[in-house]
């Protein structure tokens, strides 16, 4: 991973006009390749932050102030106009929300097109063949019954990934996801997890992973930034936060992890079959991993069909 200069360098601050000081002095960095997870209880303002990345907090009559460094230019200078060109080709985003994201109204295949018009043009075959790629990568069917279904024809865990072969589809070099899994069952979480994990170790794709959920982040991320209160408390690799977290808001999230627990940070990405705790529980949890999950599979883990 090439560390010299930053894929993404952030500092700045966010206001609303009935809510000052919703973000303060936020500030960290994605390196080229990596992934780094932002932790944070709801309505802490993770979402407000990948907005404001994308410089789309006007449209919720939200004001940044700050830099927004991305490979060497600084987003917050640029016109509505050149952010355009880079939203959806340089940087990808994946909204929690799939009933918003897709148009119940389209089929599957109108809607991918679209997507590929937006920064592309060429022949019908020059769309085609960069959709079934995209559809490739999340393991989806490149059929035409598939592509001829409407977002109500699929499951939660299908239209998910049709949202991610979007974001992936003109290979962007940063892919935002914004709590990706919540909407998921436990099994969809854990293939969207690995899914992303590919992604980025196949594509070489940096990766912002925002998520209350900070198992699923410790599972595939290479650090974490800790928000709280609107501010960015630390940030760090994994194994750092997991030996000496500092801040008494990042001890008591870490606290609340099993035993056992940092023998699986090794084997990223990895997945937990059922969810222990909710983030920011008051009590800490210290129940043991079972120790049949820290062993592998005999033969090798069977894969989980797509959803």
């Amino acid at each position: 991973m090439e560390t010299d200069q930053p894929l993404l360098s952030v500092g700045f601050s966010v206001n609303y006009p009935n809510r000052p000081g919703t973000l303060r002095r936020v500030s960290f960095e994605v390196g080229k390749g990596e992934v780094l997870g932002l932790v944070g209880q709801s309505g802490a303002g993770k979402s407000t932050i990948a907005l404001a990345i994308l410089k789309l907090l006007g449209l919720k009559g939200g004001s940044t102030a700050g830099h927004i460094n991305f490979r060497g230019q600084d987003l917050m200078k640029l016109s509505e106009r050149e952010m355009r060109s880079i939203r959806g080709r340089e940087i990808g985003l994946v909204l929690q929300s799939l009933l918003s994201s897709l148009n119940p109204a389209l089929r599957i295949s109108t809607q991918l097109a679209e997507a590929w018009r937006v920064h592309a043009s060429g022949s019908k075959r020059d769309c085609a063949v960069t959709i079934e790629r995209a559809l490739a990568s999340v393991a989806l069917p490149q059929e035409r019954e598939f592509l001829d279904r409407y977002p109500s024809q699929l499951s939660i865990g299908q239209a998910q990934r049709v949202l991610i072969a979007m974001a992936v589809m003109h290979g962007p070099s940063l892919l935002i996801a914004d709590e990706p899994t919540s909407a998921l069952d436990v099994i969809t979480q854990a293939e969207i997890i690995k899914l992303f994990a590919r992604l980025n170790q196949t594509l070489g794709t940096a990766l912002l992973y925002i998520s209350h959920d900070l198992l699923s982040v410790l599972s595939i991320c290479h650090r974490i930034a800790i928000l709280y209160e609107g501010e960015i408390v630390e940030c760090g690799p994994v194994q750092q936060l997991l030996d000496k977290p500092v801040h008494p808001y990042t001890r008591q999230l870490f606290g609340a992890l099993p035993h056992g627990l940092e023998r699986l940070i090794s084997k990223r990405p990895f997945t937990l079959p059922v969810p222990f705790f909710p983030l920011g529980a008051g009590k800490p949890d210290r129940r043991p991993v079972p120790q049949s999950w820290l062993e592998p599979a005999k033969g090798g883990a069977k894969p989980v069909p797509p959803q």
